[in-house]
């Protein structure tokens, strides 16, 4: 079974089709289709274990969650025991940050109401947790990692950075995504079609100067901006030059991301009032609130916004302790 990007994580399309594995002359039953994201009981019937093996990426949005909790789902309806192979949360996991999921936001990008932006477990935490707190009960194994640490970042594992989908090509991207990807439906480009996505964002709409003056007299911890050109080949904006920001991370301990997506959307909104729409495209469910959602459209302090997500960001604190490895 194969999730979002394939098998190998290269696929970039809204469709990902079945597929003859070429080296292993296995089919591979995608898991990423409008009518399958979770493994048929014709496919299950007769399989005795599913060996769930993924790279997430610390981020409420990364799709390979919600994958596994359809597949744990699937397996319990059919009998099917799931082992989970726990893999490092590459922006570590510690750091909690970012409004909770409303129960009426969920979907393929956001599946269990309350959790974070940046949830700070692993898959196999994650795992235990979905299967406790929705009453899953699938035979659920965690196969645990050793030597991890919950403060290290993926550089301090000394593991090979293998790309886990094709825009996410770097641990800078991963440390900036859950805050720019916030506002990735909108109408912005984030550097899709690129060589360097989640780390700049623009508009053929924008000015990069004001952009970049506005965001650094913000004085951001641990992030600073500065004016770009760029052309996308793909995805939104494609073809046609935008101007924007690049986003630098000077301390990446100090960088609370979901902060720097309020930020975005803030003065985003300020600058290109109109033209900016954070939700062009169905916001709510990156955003996960739709009282933050409405409080960015109304041009409210994002400071302020960010602030009141503590509350929040404790209740995932307290939810998740008694699921911890590590």
């Amino acid at each position: 079974f194969s999730p979002e990007h394939g098998i190998r994580g290269t696929e970039d399309r809204p469709n990902v089709d079945d597929e003859v594995d070429a080296r292993m002359g296995l089919t591979i039953h995608s898991l990423y289709r409008p009518s399958t994201q979770a493994p048929s009981d014709s496919l299950l019937r007769g399989v005795e274990t599913i060996i769930f093996d993924l790279q997430d990426i610390g981020t409420r949005s990364y799709t390979f969650v919600s994958a596994m909790r359809w597949a744990m789902e699937g397996c319990f309806e059919n009998g099917v025991e799931v082992i989970v192979l726990d893999r490092p949360n590459p922006i570590g996991g510690v750091a909690i940050d970012g409004p909770g999921l409303d129960a009426t936001a969920t979907s393929f990008v956001g599946y269990f109401p309350g959790m974070p932006i940046r949830h700070g477990l692993t898959m196999g935490e994650l795992a235990k947790l979905f299967n406790a707190e929705k009453k899953i009960n699938a035979d659920l194994t965690v196969v645990a990692m050793k030597n991890w640490r919950r403060d290290a970042w993926f550089d301090d594992t000394g593991l090979m950075w293998v790309n886990p989908s094709p825009n996410m090509r770097n641990l800078i991207a991963a440390t900036l995504y859950p805050g720019v990807g916030m506002i990735e439906y909108g109408n912005v480009s984030v550097g899709r079609g690129t060589d360097t996505p989640f780390e700049l964002v623009g508009a053929p709409y924008l000015r990069g100067r004001a952009l970049a003056e506005l965001l650094n007299a913000r004085k951001l911890a641990g992030l600073k901006f500065y004016p770009i050109t760029f052309t996308p080949t793909a995805s939104k904006f494609s073809g046609q030059k935008c101007e924007g920001v690049f986003i630098v991370v000077t301390d990446r301990n100090a960088v609370r991301a979901s902060r720097l997506g309020a930020e975005l959307a803030g003065a985003l909104a300020k600058l290109a009032p109109g033209q900016f729409q954070i939700d062009a495209n169905g916001g709510i469910r990156l955003v996960g609130s739709a009282a933050d959602l409405a409080k960015f459209k109304s041009g409210e302090d994002p400071s302020v916004i960010a602030s009141a997500w503590s509350a929040a960001e404790a209740r995932w604190r307290t939810l998740r302790a008694k699921y911890l490895l590590y």
